[in-house]
């Protein structure tokens, strides 16, 4: 299967993990759409992808405003007429989170709104562009924190990282791969979680992959082919517990 004609829309693209997913779904052939709340940096984003010689463009897509993302949809719709790959990269971590007796329900609401609901949102959006597509693929950006399993499991690495709310929305988005993964199993639309290992970028400030690491397993589940498995949570060591 040839990518050449592909269009993928990779939210939260203009830096870090997310144009690394870019950059590398550019350079297997895929028309990459950089979302990005900033038009400017999404903009120069994708013109740095252009000298390079790959195809990038950009569209400005805030996933807590409905109104951008549906403006987004209609640029797509327009100019693309379908969707064949959605990256739901977009995401925060708040440093005001914390265990639930102390956390900060500001910083949780953030938190979900953005990692979750904003998620929802922009799925919802695209499905009818990705609906028109011969062989759709929804990569959701997935962490082990979401994992009920590992968040319970005391000899598990994760169990002392408690984010009641970056904890909660990814658990939350594996609900969402989840349900659609059954939703969507009469159709050509396949979904997955994917955990792309402790990656460092502006996120959190630190971690143990570069973001060309972090960004392959991603781009693997967005480039899947026609025996492509749906509803399943990866990372790069293989399946995680939900």
């Amino acid at each position: 299967m040839t990518n050449t004609h592909r269009v993928a829309l990779v939210t939260g693209a203009n830096k870090g993990i997310g144009l690394e997913i870019a950059r590398q779904l550019a350079a297997e052939g895929v028309t990459v759409i950089i979302g990005a709340r900033d038009a400017e940096r999404g903009r120069a984003a994708a013109a740095d992808l252009s000298q390079r010689g790959l195809a990038a463009q950009s569209v400005r897509i805030d996933v807590t405003d409905e109104a951008s993302i549906v403006a987004a949809a209609e640029t797509i719709t327009a100019e693309h007429g379908q969707l064949d790959i959605l990256v739901n990269n977009a995401g925060i971590f708040d440093f005001a989170d914390a265990p639930p007796s102390s956390a900060s329900l500001d910083a949780v609401r953030r938190v979900m709104e953005t990692n979750f609901l904003g998620t929802l949102a922009v799925t919802q959006a695209m499905l009818p562009l990705l609906r028109k597509a011969p062989a759709a693929r929804i990569v959701n950006l997935a962490s082990s924190l979401g994992s009920l399993m590992l968040n319970g499991d005391p000899a598990s690495p994760y169990y002392s990282s408690q984010f009641i709310g970056y904890n909660a929305s990814k658990a939350a988005l594996n609900m969402l791969t989840v349900q659609l993964g059954e939703e969507l199993r009469d159709t050509k639309i396949v979904v997955n979680s994917v955990s792309p290992g402790f990656v460092k970028t502006d996120l959190t400030g630190y971690g143990v992959m570069t973001p060309e690491e972090g960004a392959r397993l991603p781009v693997q589940y967005a480039l899947l082919g026609a025996d492509a498995v749906s509803g399943r949570f990866v990372e790069p060591d293989g399946a995680t517990p939900w």
